[in-house]
Formats: structure tokens, sequence, C-alpha cells
């Protein structure tokens, strides 16, 4: 419908509330059984989120209101769509998808990190994403193996 034919404050508003899709990745859609369970939360979140907006009497109010939780929905159903759960790893012998994995660099920082996926990925909260650089030169190999990551080495001290 032609903002003409609306009760618009101005053609910027219409424009304003009207947000891109959320970029989604190329890469496989692989989670964890909590990445999993996450997504569900936070697309439960996003609908509850837009619901309210829809309650707002305002046009223009509940246009803002609900821009960015009908994107994320789409965003969160799309990744729900797509996920593929991927189980614990069985062994620690090698770096897989959900290994903890603890190593240190040449400049004697040790760091610890799940490798998951880039969805639930939050390297401050100890998580990193299995398509980030480190991942994939971690990816396969085992404790005392050397790799370089960036400009750096890191040697893999344990893996569990």
């Amino acid at each position: 419908m032609s903002v003409a034919f609306t009760k618009e404050e101005s053609a910027e508003t219409a424009s304003e509330t009207l947000l891109p899709d959320r970029p989604i990745s190329p890469h496989p859609n692989l989670v964890t059984e909590a990445g999993h369970k996450a997504l569900q939360a936070q697309l439960a979140e996003a609908r509850e989120a837009y619901e309210a907006a829809q309650r707002i009497d305002d046009v223009n109010e509940k246009r803002r209101q609900s821009a960015v939780p009908l994107r994320d929905v789409r965003y969160l159903t799309e990744r729900l769509r797509t996920a593929q759960v991927m189980p614990n790893p069985t062994a620690t012998d090698v770096v897989a998808f959900g290994s903890m994995v603890t190593f240190s660099r040449n400049d004697g920082r040790v760091q610890t990190y799940r490798i998951v996926g880039e969805d639930e990925a939050d390297p401050k909260a100890g998580s990193i994403s299995f398509v980030s650089p480190v991942a994939r030169s971690l990816m396969g190999k085992a404790v005392g193996d050397v790799v370089g990551a960036g400009a750096q080495e890191i040697e893999i001290l344990s893996i569990a």
C-alpha cells in the first residue's frame, strides 16, 4: 500500500521500518544441541516481541517496534529450518565440531574455546565458530600439534 493512503508521518517513517534481512551464511548451518535450543528460544522471544508490537495503536510506532522482531523471526526461522544438529564428539584424540580445545599462543597466552556453530559463537564466553580461522586451523589436529593461526602459531595442549 502506498504511503499516501496510510496515516504516516512521512515516507521516511515507512522506509526506516523496512529493515534488510540479516545475512545468511553460505556455510553449512551446523549447531550443537544447546545452540539449537538457543535458536528456538530466540525465535520465541522474537515472536513475542513482534506480537507485543502488533498491539500498539499508533501505526508509526507499531512499525518501528515490529521491524527488528519481524526481521529476526525471518532470520531465525531460516536458521532453524537449515540447522544440522551435530552430536557431541565421542573421541578426544582430534579436534572436532563441539570439542573444547585448550591451546597456547607463541606470545604465552593460554586459551580454551569450544568449537560451535556460527549463531552460537561468543569468544568472550569461550566459544568460537567452526568457520573461524583459528577453529579451521585446529580441526582434525591432535594434542601437541602446532598450527598457524594468522601471524601466530598455536600449540594444542588438550582436547575435551
